[in-house]
């Protein structure tokens, strides 16, 4: 069903969530703002009775069934926050709720939810399959589906967002940045304050190996992504709603892209203005605000982030830390070689100058010469980055970039030093496995006894899924059948084969 942008913004008027969720302050960033040289302000979803904005969505949602389906009860399908937002709106209005989760839904999200007076069902792996059950115990027992995100009224509660930010804000605005998962926070906002004030710019930011807006405006409409990444797992969606598509498309300015260290950076800056620690999604809009006047060397301007969400697990803070100097480019991550004789660090040391050393990974394996996988310091950003390579190379040193290389960043600095005489038809794999009883079985069932597995590497960063990294022996001629274990196993899957981490570090 089609709806006008008026018609929209005149539900969002109409709203009225506040007997369930909050007025959220909008609340200015003097850190951030002078190192950006811009106004930066934050509108703290954070301080939600659920940390995240979803509970306006439910809120609105719930509150405005009809007598007859308040008997019956509502159900959702979800991992994480539109779970704690349904939960706790239908036991603010007395109603029945059930959520149903995937199985590998962290046990502190399954208790958050519990703690709302939700009734949890846990099936499946991942999202898709848990909002299928949803649906058809919907269907059979005629509770009423809350969608995360493609429902008129859920748009209209988060579109409550922007009608705040308008009543806070009556001076000049120049943009307001919006995390996009499923669309419907961007479809609500972006309607909303375009309507009101056209002249306020809306960006939308989403992850780069999670861009299903992005990708649907470039196609024309909405497409399902093949995989995505699930460091930002609340807004990990491979397919965006057809109706916030629709809104996306006609107020949303522009979709910017950021990447895994980008966000963690972000967490930081929003820490050390709050004193709050966000979720990887709760923090995209500030990374998105970082791109933003990076590359268009803006000052002067005023800026709104939507600070989404909190619901951060404790234990992925460490990841986060370790990934946030490279996401604020003052960290390199370098392969270098150097002379396999005495005194060879003292001079690579001597040759970057009065940088700090962040790691410095080493094994021999070479009678002339080492490989090793180096953390160095930058002091100016990307600009001073390339300076340093230049420099390194100017003094005679090989040097191979992997600041950018993933697989390099989460597995092969802890495996750098490790290469083996050249292992035939070795091919890798990086995988994202669910974190649940029996998922390294399924694996090595799938892959069976026909193939021997020659690495293997696990990391685990507290979210849902842990990063896996694999070698196996796979003769050409079996390639294709193997293959097709790959696809029945049914995991994210990345061929590494090709990696130069890989090549330079691991490989014999």
């Amino acid at each position: 069903m089609d709806y006008a942008s008026a018609d929209l913004a005149a539900r969002v008027e109409e709203a009225e969530i506040y007997s369930i969720a909050l007025r959220t302050s909008l609340h200015r960033a003097p850190i951030l703002s002078k190192r950006l040289d811009n106004t930066v302000l934050l509108k703290r979803e954070d301080q939600q009775p659920s940390f995240s904005f979803k509970i306006r969505g439910a809120a609105n949602k719930i509150l405005s069934l009809p007598d007859e389906a308040i008997g019956r009860g509502v159900i959702c399908s979800s991992a994480g926050n539109h779970a704690q937002g349904v939960a706790l709106a239908a036991a603010r209005r007395g109603i029945k709720a059930v959520i149903v989760m995937p199985e590998t839904t962290p046990e502190i999200k399954v208790a958050a939810v519990r703690a709302f007076g939700g009734e949890i069902v846990l099936h499946g792996d991942d999202y898709h399959e848990a909002q299928a059950l949803a649906l058809a115990v919907a269907e059979g027992e005629g509770l009423c589906f809350v969608h995360p995100f493609d429902d008129i009224d859920v748009i209209a509660g988060q579109g409550t967002i922007g009608r705040e930010i308008l009543d806070q804000m009556s001076d000049r605005i120049d943009a307001v940045f919006v995390p996009i998962g499923g669309g419907g926070l961007a479809a609500g906002v972006a309607t909303y304050i375009k309507v009101k004030r056209p002249e306020v710019a809306i960006y939308g930011v989403e992850p780069v190996d999670a861009a299903s807006m992005k990708a649907a405006l470039a196609a024309g409409g909405p497409v399902t992504l093949d995989q995505i990444g699930s460091f930002a797992d609340g807004v990990a969606v491979k397919r965006v709603g057809d109706l916030t598509f629709q809104f996306c498309r006609q107020h949303v300015d522009d979709v910017i892209t950021v990447t895994t260290d980008e966000i963690c950076a972000a967490i930081r800056d929003i820490f050390e203005d709050t004193r709050t620690v966000i979720e990887p999604a709760g923090a995209l809009a500030v990374a998105g605000i970082r791109r933003y006047v990076d590359d268009r060397d803006v000052s002067g301007e005023t800026l709104v982030a939507l600070n989404c969400g909190a619901n951060m697990n404790f234990n992925r803070l460490g990841h986060v830390t370790e990934r946030t100097a490279i996401g604020d480019k003052r960290e390199a991550i370098l392969a270098v070689e150097i002379p396999e004789e005495k005194g060879s660090f003292l001079a690579f040391c001597r040759a970057i100058g009065d940088r700090h050393v962040t790691e410095f990974n080493y094994r021999r394996n070479r009678p002339d010469r080492a490989r090793v996988f180096v953390g160095i310091e930058l002091r100016e950003g990307a600009h001073d980055r390339h300076v340093l390579i230049d420099k390194l190379k100017v003094s005679g040193y090989e040097v191979c970039d992997l600041t950018e290389n993933e697989m390099a960043k989460v597995h092969v600095r802890y495996l750098a030093g490790g290469a083996v005489p050249d292992i035939p038809d070795e091919r890798v794999y990086r995988f994202e496995f669910p974190e649940r009883r029996g998922a390294l079985l399924s694996f090595l069932q799938s892959v069976g006894v026909d193939w021997n597995i020659t690495l293997f590497h696990y990391r685990n960063h507290g979210s849902d899924y842990g990063r896996v990294l694999v070698a196996v022996q796979v003769p050409p001629e079996t390639l294709a059948e193997f293959q097709r274990h790959l696809d029945d196993l049914g995991y994210p899957c990345w061929d590494e084969t090709e990696n130069e981490a890989y090549r330079l570090f691991l490989k014999g």
